[in-house]
């Protein structure tokens, strides 16, 4: 996977808006004004954080070692994924999709509304 194609992914979801982070020059990709995917460079290394629960977030660490706790973000929450490691495109695609539903569930009922979801 490239970051790339893994941006193209999170836009192709409903309300999905981009921003770009200045500080870090990362692509921070939102709906409803709530981040679900953050695409940057962590040491030199493609990479995608992303949201998931505590529980899933420490099953995925303990699995693969291309994900790690979030980088500069709440690390409970949020797992950095390297692009660089041995991870399915599949795999990638049932993070983002985890990630998104987990923000959209989290929104307010008249957000989701707004957006259509």
């Amino acid at each position: 996977m490239t970051s790339s194609e893994l941006l193209t992914y999170c836009m192709g979801k409903p309300g999905a808006e981009q921003s770009v982070e200045n500080q870090r020059g990362a692509n921070q990709v939102k709906v409803g004004d709530a981040m679900f995917a953050m695409v940057c460079d962590v040491g030199g290394r493609e990479a995608i954080s992303l949201k998931t629960s505590p529980e899933l977030a420490e099953q995925l660490r303990a699995k693969h070692p291309e994900i790690v706790p979030g980088d500069h973000l709440n690390k409970a929450h949020w797992n950095t994924v390297y692009l660089d490691g041995a991870l399915l495109d599949s795999q990638f695609y049932y993070l983002i999709d985890g990630s998104y539903q987990l923000v959209v569930s989290g929104l307010p009922e008249a957000v989701r509304h707004d957006l259509g979801l």
